[in-house]
Order: structure tokens, then C-alpha cells, then sequence
């Protein structure tokens, strides 16, 4: 059952990571589309937002959320370990960032988003460094 359950986990963070690689990717071209002042092409990219966002990122946080814990009561033990308190503390950033992503989706999709194509190229590198940091954690367990 764990191997399972584990399996399924590790296809919902992929799914999860590349949603939250991809929907600021967006955002950056929003923002050019928006400074070029090229209405149809932000109608698209507010559909592409709301349905990467609505249909993939958030059934694939949820998922990862429900695995992970299902994984924790499978191994209870892991909670007294400090690699995965470190862990976890990323995926709680993670959480908080998906919530600020939606933050910018409704800003968007009401046309009153003013932060810069280059805001979101930088905001875009955010997810890497908990990526490596999560990876590091689960695999090598450095504590």
C-alpha cells in the first residue's frame, strides 16, 4: 500500500511543480500582452490562467496534501525527524505560494495587475528553490 500511495504522490507534485512553473510563466507574458495594450491576446491568457489554476494546480495541491498525509500516517515515525520538518516547512511555503498565484489570477482577470513582466520572471523562480530544497530533504535527509 505505501509504495502505492507514495507513487501516486510523487505524480501529483510533478503535476503540482509544473503547474506552478508554468502559470507564472503566463503572467509574465500577461504582463507584455497588458503593456502592449493587445486586448485579445490577455482574454486568452485570463482562460489559460483560470483553467491551469482552477482544473490542474489546485486539485494537484489537494492531492498532494491528502498523499502526503496518508504517507505520514502510513510512517508516523518520519514526524520526529528534522529533515522532515524542514520538509514540510517548504511545502507550507509552497502552499502560500500557490494562494499568492491566486492573488495575481483575480488581479488579472479584473485588469488591475501592475506588477512588471520582470516581477514575474523573478516571482517565476520562487517554486525552484523549494523544489531543491524539498528534494534535498526527502532524499538525502541531511538531519
Amino acid at each position: 500500500m505505501y509504495l502505492w500511495v507514495k507513487a501516486i504522490h510523487l505524480m501529483a507534485v510533478v503535476t503540482w511543480f509544473a503547474a506552478l512553473f508554468y502559470l507564472p510563466r503566463l503572467y509574465v507574458y500577461h504582463a507584455i500582452a497588458r503593456d502592449k495594450g493587445e486586448n485579445a491576446s490577455m482574454n486568452t491568457f485570463k482562460t489559460m490562467e483560470r483553467k491551469l489554476y482552477r482544473g490542474i494546480m489546485t486539485p494537484s495541491m489537494i492531492a498532494v496534501i491528502v498523499l502526503g498525509i496518508a504517507l505520514l500516517a502510513l510512517q508516523p515515525h518520519w514526524l520526529s525527524q528534522g529533515w522532515m520538518h524542514a520538509k514540510l516547512f517548504f511545502v507550507v511555503l509552497l502552499i502560500a505560494y500557490h494562494h499568492v498565484c491566486l492573488i495575481y489570477l483575480k488581479q488579472f482577470a479584473e485588469d488591475r495587475c501592475s506588477r512588471s513582466q520582470v516581477f514575474f520572471r523573478w516571482f517565476n523562480e520562487l517554486p525552484v528553490l523549494a523544489l531543491v530544497a524539498i528534494m534535498i530533504f526527502a532524499v538525502v535527509k541531511p538531519f
